[in-house]
């Protein structure tokens, strides 16, 4: 992960107890689920999405859209300072990391190519996200 020292700290052993071995995959790891397979790819319920690794809350759901790419796309944070930001030129290719800025969780990259007014396009791992549904 980063060389930031985050305010949650959990040994690898703690990290794979306490998630899927998709989500410690994903967080912990920076690996990625495959396209159109996550379970918040086509969902747009109504509520806030939350870091699976802490719970840091991360997105609203009004900020959400249907990019087409295969993961969940939002078009900004749902506070400043909730997310971190990382230059990643890894696999020949040059992005921009996203993680949760609590815990470090590796939640996908953002681009600048969104449609809205922000023009960005926060492209996010669904096993990264837990959803809370507003009552």
């Amino acid at each position: 992960m980063s060389k930031k020292q985050y305010a949650i700290i959990k040994s690898d052993q703690e990290w794979q107890d306490m998630l899927t071995p998709e989500q410690y995959q994903i967080l912990r790891k920076k690996g990625t689920e495959r396209p159109f397979t996550g379970e918040y790819d086509h969902f747009f319920g109504s509520g806030v999405y939350r870091c699976a690794g802490c719970g840091q809350l991360l997105f609203d759901s009004t900020s959400k859209f249907d990019s087409g790419c295969g993961w969940p796309a939002f078009d900004k944070e749902i506070a400043d300072g909730n997310i971190d930001y990382e230059s990643d030129n890894s696999f020949g290719m040059r992005r921009v990391e996203i993680m949760c800025s609590n815990c470090g969780g590796h939640l996908g990259h953002v681009f600048d190519d969104g449609p809205t007014e922000t023009g960005q396009r926060f492209c996010v791992n669904s096993a990264s996200l837990k959803f809370d549904e507003k009552k």
